[in-house]
Parts: C-alpha cells; structure tokens; sequence
C-alpha cells in the first residue's frame, strides 16, 4: 500500500530567501567536485609520486563505495521520521566530518610508504564522499520539494546553480590566486607542494560551513516538505531495494538513468585529465589559470535567459540544443590548435580566445544543469501519480548511484591514459615531448567529446512535456483533495 503523506499548504509563492537559502547548499558538493576532480590525481602522482594507475584505482574505489551508499541514504531519508523532517537531521550530522576528511586528503603524514600513502588516500576518500552522500543527497531531494509548479521549479534549481557557479568560479581564483601562486622557486603554481595543505583547509572550511548554513536556514521549510502521515516503512535492505526497482521501473526515469550512466564515464574521464591539459597542452600557470574566474560572466549571462527560453521551448529542447553545442564547443578548440589555426602557447591573444570561450562553456553548462534539475523533478510528479510513492531522496541517489559508479570508471580510464601514453611523472612541463603532448590532446579533444553522441540520441525519448506535466499536477492535486476531505 502506498504512503500518504501531510504538508502545510504555502499561502504564498516560494520566496527569495527561501531559494537562496537551499541554494547555498550547492557549496559543499561544487567544491569537492572540484577540489578532487582536479588535484587528486596530479597531486598524489605528479607531486608525490604514486603511480598513476594506481591513484586512479583508488579514486574509482571510493566513488564505487560512495554511489553504493547513495539508494541506502536515498531510502532512509525517504522513509525517515523525525521533528526535523525527512532532510535535515541527515545533512547536519554529515557537516562536521565531511570538512575533515577533505582536509586530510591534503595533509598525508610525512615518511609514509607508497602503500601506506596509498592507504591514506584511500580512507580520506572514503570518509569525504560518505559523508557528502550522506549530506547531499537529503539536500537534493529538498530542491524537488519546495515546490510543485512547472516553471517555480525551474527558479529553485536556477538559484541552486547561481550560487554553484558562483563558489565555483571563486574558489579556483582564491586558490590559484593566494594558496598556489605562481612564483620564482614555483613559476608554474600548481607544482608547489607545500600550497596543498591551505587549499585542504580552505575546501573543508567550505564543505562544513556551506552545509550547516543551508541545513540551519532553512529548517523552518519543513512544515511544508511533504511527511509520512502513518508510520513509514521499517528501514531495512529489502526496503532499499524495492525503493530502487520501484524508481527504476518509471520508464522517463531509467532513461534519465541510462543517459547520466553514459556521461558520467565520458565526464570522469576528462575532468580528472583537465588539469593535465591545462598544464601541459595548453602551457598554463597559476596566473593564467585565475583569469577563467571570468568565465563567470556565462553565468551571469545565462540565468536571465533561462526563464525567458524555458517559456518558449520545452525543455527536452533546451537541453539537446545545450548538448549538441557543447559537443562542437569541446572538440573545436582542439582541432585548431592541432591545425596551427591557434596562437602558440604563451601568447596572450591564446589565453583571451580560451577564456571567452570558457564563457560560452559555463553559459551553456548553467543552462543545461538547470532545466536537467527541474526536468527531474517533474519526473518524481509523474512517478507519485503512477504509483502513489514520493521518492525525491530516491530518485536523486539512483542517479547520483549511476553518475559516480562510472564516473569511477572514467577515473580509472583517465589514470590509464596516462600511463598508455607513456607520460611522465614528477615531470617540468617544458620536458614532456611533443608527440606526448599530442596523444593527449587526441585524447581529450577528439576522441572523448564524440562519445557523447550516444547520450544525446537518447535524449529525444524524453516525452513530459508542459502541457503532460500540467495534466498530471491536476490529477494529483484532485488525488490530495480526496484524501484530504476523507481524512
């Protein structure tokens, strides 16, 4: 039998402050993502030595543990009866530990053997994505509940992303900025060592701090984020597991599963070489690299647009026009340069052409990541109608489930692209020979960005459209007054 559930009925629209407050939790995962995804593996093969395949199994082992977690948090919090709510009490507790672990990815104790520094990363890992599952996916599952209606749904998400973006484009400045400046004993920033530890410190202090603010501020939406009415469902395996095959079977949603399981592996890939591309393909320093903060300018340039474009197209439109020029977006830069229509590397004129198109990249990113979020959460309508069960927590974790256990995979591939091109480690990039340099462009460039003709093919199945979703709002709105006049 499914669950009823009870809320408070709002008696006005969502308000700024209440957006802007669950966006703020956006900081903990953006600065992780971007934390791992771009020193991990560097730091602990180029600068510390490990051998690269290696850091890459590691780094998969922990997003393959994490993405297991993530349908068991799903379910809990699903199911989860307290004063606080369904969300809140899950994402307080993980706040603490979640800054300490990133915190001790950086600072390994000095003298450790290869197995033992191996050792090390392997739990700091563990620790910091657990406690972010355990943190972030309550705190998604509350962006699909603040509200119901079609295009507000949109604004939620939106706000979400401003302040993703905001962190995400901030943070690399200070970092690049203050904690690995380029200076004359480290002309090329990234390279020095000794930086590593602040930049630990600076990330858990945003980890922790962004997860408290948004679990405190925005306790007092709980009243109006749906509760079980009646007693839920004992937590146990069996209940995980039929929670997961209940999402699963929502044909809109496996599709959505199947396409987020193909550009994780693709996005794992060249996200974890990205560092490697700005280092060694294109020949960029610290001080370079702080002047992509102005890729911001997409985003400021994008959420405007957004509801504007959402209200003349749907947005199954939207995102496959977003995907299609992203595809072009990653694979022309390349080919210019492997045509010698590029300036050279150190050339300022090169620096300007990459940052303007950073603004273009960031600007077709916000838009896409945003209508994705709100393409969700009409998603979890429809299942509610099909089924009666209202699985926010559910849904987000199958798919963050999906995305990191390929992702793992992707990890995995990007460490052994490094070692099949035979590059070297511990390596000044001025010494890395060109035919090396080529191979990972061909890599990063070409051959992966043509891998995500497969998810945009699957995109044109999507079928909710605006007027499908208004349909399935006032049959579930008619369902409410029922038991509501019953009750």
């Amino acid at each position: 039998m499914a669950p009823l559930y009870s809320r408070t009925a709002r008696s006005q629209p969502l308000s700024f402050k209440a957006k802007l407050f669950q966006g703020i939790g956006a900081i903990p995962d953006t600065v992780k993502n971007w934390v791992l995804n771009t020193f991990a593996l560097f730091y602990y093969s180029q600068l510390l030595g490990l051998d690269a395949f290696l850091v890459s199994v590691i780094l998969a082992v922990a997003m393959v543990f994490d993405a297991v977690t993530d349908p068991l948090v799903g379910a809990f919090s699903d199911n989860l009866q307290t004063r606080w709510g369904r969300r809140h009490p899950l994402m307080l507790a993980a706040a603490m530990p979640l800054g300490l672990g990133i915190y001790l990815i950086f600072t390994p104790p000095a003298g450790l053997s290869d197995g033992w520094l191996a050792a090390w990363l392997l739990f700091c890992l563990v620790l910091t994505r657990g406690m972010m599952t355990v943190y972030f996916v309550p705190w998604a599952a509350i962006a699909s509940e603040l509200s119901d209606d079609y295009h507000e749904r949109t604004s939620v998400m939106a706000h979400r992303y401003a302040v993703g973006w905001a962190i995400g484009v901030g943070f690399p400045l200070f970092v690049y900025s203050i904690l690995l400046p380029s200076t004359e004993t480290h002309p090329v920033g990234q390279m020095n060592l000794e930086g590593y530890p602040m930049v630990g410190l600076a990330a858990a202090l945003l980890l922790t701090g962004g997860a408290l603010a948004t679990g405190l501020l925005t306790l007092k939406e709980v009243p109006y984020l749906r509760q079980h009415a009646s007693e839920s469902a004992k937590f146990n395996l069996k209940l995980i597991f039929q929670d997961l095959v209940r999402a699963l079977k929502n044909g809109q949603f496996a599709l959505i599963f199947v396409i987020v399981i193909m550009i994780s592996a693709i996005g794992g890939t060249t996200a974890n070489l990205g560092i490697y591309m700005n280092t060694f393909f294109w020949g960029f320093d610290t001080d370079d690299l702080r002047w992509f903060s102005l890729s911001a300018v997409g985003a400021v340039i994008a959420f405007p647009m957004i509801a504007l474009i959402q209200r003349r197209w749907e947005k199954k439109q939207i995102i496959l026009l977003c995907a299609l020029t992203s595809l072009v977006d990653g694979i022309v830069l390349i080919n210019l340069r492997f045509l010698d229509f590029l300036p050279q590397n150190g050339d300022p004129l090169l620096l300007g052409i990459l940052v303007s198109m950073g603004v273009i990249t960031v600007a077709i990113a916000v838009v896409q990541g945003v209508i994705s979020a709100s393409l969700l959460a009409d998603i979890l309508d429809q299942h509610e109608l099909k089924t009666g069960y209202r699985q926010e927590g559910m849904f987000n974790a199958a798919l963050s489930f999906s995305g990191k256990a390929v992702s793992g995979v992707g990890i995995v591939l990007g460490g052994l692209l490094i070692t099949l091109i035979e590059f070297p480690l511990q390596t000044a990039p001025d010494m890395v020979p060109e035919h090396i340099i080529f191979r990972l462009g061909l890599v990063v460039g070409v051959l992966l960005p043509l891998l995500y003709l497969i998810p945009i093919a699957l995109v044109t199945r999507f079928n909710i459209t605006e007027a499908v979703h208004a349909d399935i709002r006032a049959q579930l709105d008619a369902r409410y007054q029922k038991q509501q006049s019953e009750g």
